[in-house]
């Protein structure tokens, strides 16, 4: 958070002008009670990174960017925009405050560069679980119901799975004690394998470890691609949110690379009523329209699906 009123009023300004450029140019099941929608929208932070690289967007200002300019009530965040910031309580604090202030709840986390879970060093797995630990306490102070961990590593793939689950359940029994969930992400390598993730789910048989199904990570290796909307329906049994990735829109404003309505009747038909978080990673619109594009696409189908 700014220290100083100069801070302040500069980073207000800033985004003010954000907005402006903008404008011109709990659990997974939350939302099932009666007269909810089938589903709710969330905006995941990585869908903003070109901007927040650059600096046209702060960190600080992305959940007022999430409501102000999509209309949006939830996001999650992504560590490696607040790396340093994981221990720095104030900080925490003030972050909650402003997204609370803008009327946006913040679900997740997701956990990047922290350590390979599925390493095959023993004390590499450790220093990952513990690397973890502090964005699980992180993710508590700011009201989440979640961290999204990678399940990175190396070796046979049975080895691999084995070791991601052992450090999985550890990281679950971390979690209990704060109320939170540890979910995955189908994010590469075997994890974009979804029998080989979903087969690591029931090896870790933890009540605190999930799954965050993306609809578009399904690249095993260079030269495979493992069927999206299978890899998504073995996910789907354990998970505690959903990503709904786009990159490229057709005319009629349909996401070129996964049939959306397809894929949340694969979402659906698993019972799952909570967040779908829009996570835009195409070149061809710009950051803000293709946002824009995936709430649009997300909301007729929705509307069709009800």
């Amino acid at each position: 958070m700014p220290s100083t009123r100069r801070e302040f009023v500069a980073g207000a300004a800033g985004l003010g002008a954000f907005l402006a450029i903008s404008c011109s140019s709990r659990a997974a099941q939350d939302a099932h009670v009666k007269g909810a929608p089938l589903f709710r929208i969330s905006l995941a932070e990585w869908s903003y990174h070109r901007a927040l690289r650059s600096g046209a967007l702060r960190h600080e200002d992305f959940a007022s960017v999430a409501r102000q300019v999509h209309g949006l009530d939830a996001v999650e965040y992504v560590n490696t925009f607040f790396q340093d910031k994981a221990r720095d309580t104030p900080y925490l604090d003030g972050l909650k405050q402003r997204a609370s202030d803008a009327g946006v709840r913040i679900l997740l986390v997701m956990i990047d560069a922290e350590g390979e879970l599925g390493h095959a060093d023993p004390g590499e797995r450790q220093k990952s679980v513990q690397n973890h630990l502090r964005w699980l306490e992180a993710a508590k102070r700011l009201g989440c119901h979640s961290i999204r961990v990678n399940a990175g590593g190396t070796g046979p793939r049975d080895e691999h799975a084995r070791r991601a689950a052992e450090s999985l359940a550890k990281l679950g029994d971390l979690a209990a004690p704060l109320d939170l969930s540890v979910i995955v992400e189908n994010h590469g390598g075997p994890s974009s394998d979804g029998a080989w993730l979903a087969g690591v789910m029931r090896l870790a048989a933890h009540p605190r470890v999930g799954t965050l199904p993306d609809f578009g990570n399904f690249r095993v290796s260079a030269s495979e691609e493992y069927d999206r909307y299978r890899g998504v329906a073995e996910l789907m049994p354990f998970a505690r949110a959903v990503s709904a990735k786009s990159h490229d829109f057709d005319a009629a404003g349909n996401e070129t690379h996964t049939d959306y309505a397809r894929m949340l009747r694969i979402v659906l038909d698993a019972g799952y009523r909570g967040y779908v978080g829009i996570e835009y990673e195409g070149g061809g619109l710009g950051e803000r329209e293709g946002i824009e594009a995936t709430r649009k696409l997300l909301e007729r189908v929705r509307e069709q699906l009800a």
